[in-house]
């Protein structure tokens, strides 16, 4: 075990969550196996031309930072970009297997009713359904099925915030990752900058790799002021490490480190509710790079070598995080999205089509990279990553 995972797991975190990939390996894989989601059947109307798909994340650690920024401020507004984090992380996903309408939505508070009062809650509910007001002016059909608020403080010190998705869909419209080959070229849309349809500068943190942006980045201020907020069992050297405060500004941004930090993680539902509505049949694969970072396409596909050598610019938020960690590129790489959080998978001649409609939301993008023949004796999918002039290797 190598120093860098060591010190997540010190943390509580897995880097890779091998062992819980090794624990699902033998479930049912459901009816598109390799698909990004598992799809099921229809079981509530039992028409067998559609299929059905649930889907459960949510903001993660992303809300103790939110936390500590209410508390230094009694800013309880903050929650609101905690709440689009959550619904974010699920309706991303289901956009990979070709779901962007009449999605349902469920979300779930737990909560330490000490150290979170009902401002913070109502600011959470309040969020969610601003946001999901928000996506249905831009044409994206969701709606709010409720939720539940618990009271668990002998579980949670402050917060989570989770949400489930559920949406019917055509089997014939179905996005199967399956599918990845190679000669395709990768399409990487941006997760930073503002879209056409955000109001605020993105810093591109997305909701992945929390535990280590907060620890790493943040200051021992934190520590002694807030320790509701980390496990007590982290070895000291590991709890708030890090050179700055959430109201420093962050080098080479416009943004504090705080902004940058909180930065509502990006839908990409209106560009790609445009591409599946308009060019569904020119999209062979569509990959979210949220756990996994870069390496996340490693799962997906067969015989394939994916190689991203054309990457769009690292945002300011992951420079600062490798400078005050030392951490390696392939590891930055592995936990980070480092610029872009989705990809689409196309026929070379399809790109610049699609690249069009992606930039009239003001997203910047790109052809990253492609895939070819795995190089593999044993035919498995890798990645080569060109950073810096520099080649990465990555194998599940």
């Amino acid at each position: 075990m190598d120093k860098i995972e060591q010190r997540y797991l010190s943390r509580g975190v897995s880097p890779t969550k091998a062992d819980l990939h090794r624990v699902v390996a033998n479930l049912s894989p459901g009816l598109f196996p390799g698909s990004f989601c598992k799809i099921n059947e229809d079981f509530l109307t039992g028409d067998n031309t559609k299929c059905a798909v649930i889907h459960a994340d949510g903001s993660g650690t992303k809300s103790l930072i939110a936390y500590l920024y209410y508390r230094e401020t009694s800013d309880a507004s903050v929650f609101q970009g905690i709440a689009q984090d959550s619904i974010v992380m699920n309706i991303d996903d289901l956009l990979c297997v070709g779901v962007y309408d009449n999605i349902l939505l469920s979300n779930t508070i737990n909560r330490n009713a000490k150290n979170v009062p009902i401002e913070v809650i109502n600011a959470l509910i309040l969020g969610t359904e601003s946001f999901i007001k928000h996506l249905q002016s831009l044409g994206i059909h969701i709606h709010s099925g409720g939720g539940e608020t618990a009271d668990v403080g002998d579980i949670t010190s402050t917060l989570s915030v989770d949400s489930c998705a559920v949406a019917l869909l055509d089997r014939k419209h179905v996005i199967n990752n399956r599918n990845i080959r190679p000669d395709l070229s990768i399409i990487g849309l941006a997760s930073y900058g503002t879209a056409s349809y955000e109001t605020l500068e993105n810093s591109g943190i997305g909701c992945n790799g929390l535990t280590s942006a907060r620890h790493d980045l943040l200051s021992s201020y934190y520590k002694g002021k807030y320790p509701e907020t980390f496990d007590p069992h982290i070895p000291n050297n590991l709890v708030y490490s890090g050179p700055y405060k959430l109201e420093d500004p962050l080098p080479e941004s416009s943004l504090t480190i705080g902004q940058a930090l909180l930065s509502p993680t990006r839908t990409y539902a209106p560009v790609l509710a445009k591409l599946l509505g308009e060019h569904r049949e020119k999209l062979i694969g569509l990959i979210h790079c949220s756990g996994g970072g870069q390496s996340k396409c490693l799962r997906f596909g067969q015989d394939t070598h994916f190689v991203k050598d054309n990457l769009l610019p690292v945002p300011p938020i992951f420079k600062a995080i490798q400078a005050a960690t030392q951490t390696s590129p392939k590891e930055m790489f592995r936990v980070f999205n480092m610029g872009h959080r989705m990809e689409i998978y196309c026929e070379p001649n399809h790109a610049d089509c699609l690249l069009n409609i992606i930039k009239e939301f003001n997203i910047d993008a790109a052809v990253i990279g492609h895939t070819e023949a795995s190089q593999r004796n044993s035919r498995e999918n890798h990645l080569t990553i060109v950073h810096d002039q520099q080649s990465i290797e990555f194998s599940l």
